[in-house]
């Protein structure tokens, strides 16, 4: 069973994959003004048809463990690939051949029309070492995929983000980040190797102690040294459960001493995690993984009937500190059914109790097929009065920095995920020379502030996370000049390894992928 990706989506969604659509009048009407019809009727079954599909192709890879036999054919066709690339000129640098908006991010990935597309078909799980612990996987295998095959083996990743939809390789070359990252790390610092086709057709392995410099360089490289054909990744024993404990905040002094008090502790506290809910509102959350559970507070949270995560985080405002269980699966993609709160945009009414019990199994909508299915002026009013933002800073600055995104864009609720950004060498380490504490804000949605711009508003979030040394997550859009991109991101290690490999025509700059201006 080796049927492409892309061609899995295809056989789920004939008419939709026509974008010739959204150039009818009467229909990009309807996607601005009735998107939400458009979702419910259309996008959420085509959504859920998707996901049988890739269910069944999954447990039949399982069943018959074909996997890792079929995984150096594919291997050799990127190789293929690439050395017909280099016999034809190596006029034009390369990219995956993955189509733009099939993948998690909401940026619009215009650069593959103009480059050569390689085709990359490595979705699967190859195999699991619990000796070594751990998982060796292809990179366009997901969050869903790896929870659903290591849970119930007993095992789970140190650092497992919470969408279901993103793949290792997106991780890996971009950054991931879970609230278990303040004892682990970021995605990054749970693999042990890398293997990637490189420009000349050849496969390297890389790891701490074999061939290093690229090891380091691999992450947040976005796939501008080479295509990433499997990856090791570390694993951990897995509990049935989480304890988790809201701790309610109503001053801004009272949530920077709790966020940082929980973070910091020696023992204990699995997952550190808050949502802001206005500049002196929070709820704090910790959770451990555990098999003992107390029955009457069991909430399996992940269940579609269920209220949104968010909303019913919000509503220990009123009701002050409590403790839960939750099914440790559901944690993880705790967020996922809501796309965090993004959904409320699109879906006005999806946490009313009514939708949840009626339409909620079919939730979410695929973040691809909408992007897919975006109209030139729905991606205009996104672009106006929507941002989608990670800015990684040191979790000194936090107070100043929720001021600054207050400020600038007024917005909740904010994510607020702290982690170790470890003093590895690479394009993000700190600027201290020491392993050092951060924290991720993230802010997602339709900003309230009356004077909100996007363009001007994220040039000065922008500026702010450079001058404390912080760091923006490359999904999103980025407004950066190429000097102040290499102010932020240490390219030293990256050029050393860009000129070793040959890369310099075969790929793009990192910045070349990711920048709004040079992207467009």
């Amino acid at each position: 069973m080796d049927l492409p990706l892309n061609f899995i989506m295809y056989l789920a969604v004939p008419a939709l994959l026509s974008l010739s659509w959204v150039k009818y009048r009467g229909l990009e009407y309807i996607l601005i003004h009735y998107r939400w019809v458009f979702v419910c009727l259309f996008l959420l079954p085509v959504s859920v048809i998707y996901d049988i599909v890739m269910y069944l192709r999954n447990w039949l890879v399982f069943q018959l463990n074909s996997a890792p036999k079929k995984h150096d054919q594919k291997v050799q066709h990127v190789q293929r690939q690439v050395r017909k690339w280099r016999d034809d000129g190596a006029l034009t640098p390369m990219c995956t051949a993955r189509p733009g908006w099939s993948n998690v991010s909401f940026r619009r990935g215009l650069y593959k029309k103009k480059l050569r597309n390689i085709e990359v078909n490595l979705i699967d799980i190859l195999n699991i070492d619990t000796e070594r612990r751990v998982v060796r996987v292809e990179p366009l295998a997901s969050m869903g995929q790896v929870t659903a095959f290591l849970n119930p083996l007993g095992w789970t990743l140190p650092v497992l983000p919470e969408l279901d939809d993103l793949t290792v390789g997106g991780l890996i070359m971009g950054v991931g980040i879970e609230t278990s990252s303040h004892k682990y790390g970021l995605f990054q610092h749970c693999c042990e190797s890398f293997e990637l086709v490189v420009a000349d057709g050849s496969v390297v392995k890389c790891s701490k102690t074999e061939n290093p410099d690229l090891f380091y360089s691999v992450p947040w490289s976005y796939g501008t040294l080479g295509f990433l054909v499997s990856a090791e990744i570390r694993i951990i024993p897995a509990r049935k459960y989480v304890k988790i404990e809201y701790y309610p905040v109503h001053t801004k002094t009272d949530m920077l001493r709790k966020f940082q008090e929980e973070t910091k502790k020696k023992s204990g506290n699995d997952f550190v995690e808050g949502l802001v809910y206005s500049l002196d509102k929070a709820v704090i959350m910790t959770a451990n993984m555990t098999d003992d559970v107390e029955q009457d507070k069991i909430n399996s949270i992940g269940n579609f009937w269920k209220p949104w995560f968010y909303k019913h985080v919000e509503k220990f405002l009123r009701t002050g500190p409590a403790v839960e269980y939750i099914p440790l699966r559901h944690y993880y993609h705790r967020h996922t059914r809501s796309i965090f709160w993004e959904l409320e945009d699109i879906i006005p009414f999806g946490n009313n109790p009514v939708f949840r019990c009626l339409l909620g199994w079919m939730v979410p909508p695929k973040i691809s097929l909408l992007k897919l299915t975006q109209g030139e002026t729905i991606k205009k009013m996104y672009e106006k009065y929507q941002i989608i933002q990670d800015m990684l800073i040191p979790m000194k600055d936090l107070g100043d920095a929720l001021s600054v995104f207050h400020r600038e864009l007024d917005l909740y609720p904010l994510w607020l995920c702290p982690f170790m950004l470890y003093n590895n060498p690479g394009m993000v380490h700190p600027s201290s020379g020491e392993d050092e504490l951060y924290v991720d804000i993230g802010a997602y949605g339709a900003p309230k502030n009356p004077n909100f711009s996007t363009i001007p508003s994220t040039r000065r979030i922008e500026n702010y996370v450079k001058k404390v040394h912080g760091f923006q997550m490359l999904y999103a859009d980025s407004y950066l000049s190429r000097e102040e991109f290499h102010d932020m991101f240490d390219h030293s290690l990256y050029d050393k390894m860009r000129l070793k490999l040959d890369c310099w025509k075969a790929f793009p700059e990192v910045y070349d992928k990711v920048n709004r201006k040079v992207r467009d």
